[in-house]
């Protein structure tokens, strides 16, 4: 898909204009409702760019993917439905064109919420998977917006200001390493979270 390529280098050429960091606020912002392209590749960029800064880029992170997450709910909230309970013609839109978006992986979601409430909340801010879907379907599924915002906020800012510690540290050296493992790491993370609560829970 080479307009996802092309979108992509738009998204970096930021890092070299005075403008990085209000577009950095956008791009969190809109990420977090439907834009494709992760935000952390411009986080990243800046940071480097700017290591001294680097703390300042992630609260601007969080602060936009925050709101963005509150757009999102309110899409879902308020837009996502026909007052049938049908896909409305912005549903259909998102599920057709937006990637990350489709009417079975929404569904999905929505027993995951069933099953996890607030903790699938954070890991979907904290780990790679879609964030948008997780909004917007948020909203859709009338999930209690306090604890949805709590988890957003959470889980946004601990990925961003992780990443944003990580270049302050070792710098260019660390991309490397972001690029390939930080994924995975963060999946794991989770894991050791939400598991350590489970067993705190149960077990003691």
């Amino acid at each position: 898909m080479s307009w996802l390529k092309n979108l992509y280098q738009w998204v970096l050429e930021w890092s070299d204009s005075k403008w990085g960091g209000a577009a950095l606020f956008i791009l969190a912002f809109i990420e977090a409702s439907f834009f494709p392209i992760p935000h952390d590749v411009l986080l990243i960029a800046l940071c480097l760019g700017l290591k001294s800064k680097a703390f300042k880029f992630a609260f601007i992170c969080s602060a936009g993917s925050a709101l963005g997450a509150i757009f999102g709910y309110s899409i879902g909230y308020f837009l996502w439905w026909t007052p049938t309970r049908e896909f409305s013609a912005l549903a259909n839109f998102f599920i057709n064109v937006i990637p990350g978006f489709s009417s079975e992986i929404f569904y999905e979601i929505k027993e995951r919420y069933e099953e996890w409430n607030f903790w699938i909340i954070f890991v979907s801010g904290f780990t790679p998977v879609p964030f948008k879907v997780f909004t917007i379907s948020a909203g859709a599924f009338n999930i209690n917006f306090n604890l949805f915002l709590i988890a957003s906020i959470i889980s946004r800012s601990a990925r961003f200001i992780l990443l944003s510690a990580l270049i302050w540290k070792f710098g260019e050296p660390i991309k490397y390493f972001i690029d390939r493992y930080f994924n995975i790491l963060a999946i794991l993370f989770s894991i050791i979270l939400v598991g350590s609560f489970f067993i705190i829970k149960y077990l003691l």
